[in-house]
């Protein structure tokens, strides 16, 4: 654990490929069998569809947080920002660098006149569903998954 009186960070968009691709050691803790050339696939296939990132950064530049998004509408919630892939560091876990991602995300949220902020958090992952209560989301459905093999 890192001592949050010592934690100094920045956080900024990050915007293109190279830099989303420098954050694989970030996804790879929230998704540890994602390898980078599927990191990069995806990515390909994300980007065109407006997805977004956001990274906290260290002193030393390096990104101890991150998590991707997108803006678009549903019916059922009017427009939105979605979180995907909220990742923190797990040596920095605790340290505020959640709720500083978690700040500028909702400020962005409000910027873009967006009506709401949503997002999956896996279902064994309960130190993120706490954190998530923690910052004002509730469950307000389930999300299905099916897998197709081709």
């Amino acid at each position: 654990m890192i001592d949050c009186a010592m934690l100094s960070y920045t956080l900024h968009e990050i915007s293109t490929l190279p830099e989303m691709l420098a954050q694989h050691h970030l996804i790879r803790q929230l998704n540890p069998n994602m390898s980078k050339q599927r990191y990069e696939e995806l990515l390909h296939l994300m980007i065109p569809q407006h997805y977004r990132m956001v990274g906290a950064f260290s002193e030393t530049g390096i990104c101890v947080g991150v998590s991707g998004f997108w803006i678009a509408a549903k019916f059922y919630s009017g427009k939105y920002l979605e979180i995907d892939n909220f990742i923190v560091d797990e040596a920095y876990r605790s340290s505020g660098v959640g709720k500083s991602l978690s700040d500028w995300l909702h400020q962005l949220a409000q910027q873009e006149k967006c009506n709401t902020i949503m997002l999956d958090a896996y279902v064994t992952n309960s130190a993120a569903h706490r954190f998530y209560f923690r910052e004002g989301f509730h469950i307000k459905s389930y999300h299905f998954f099916k897998t197709i093999h081709p």
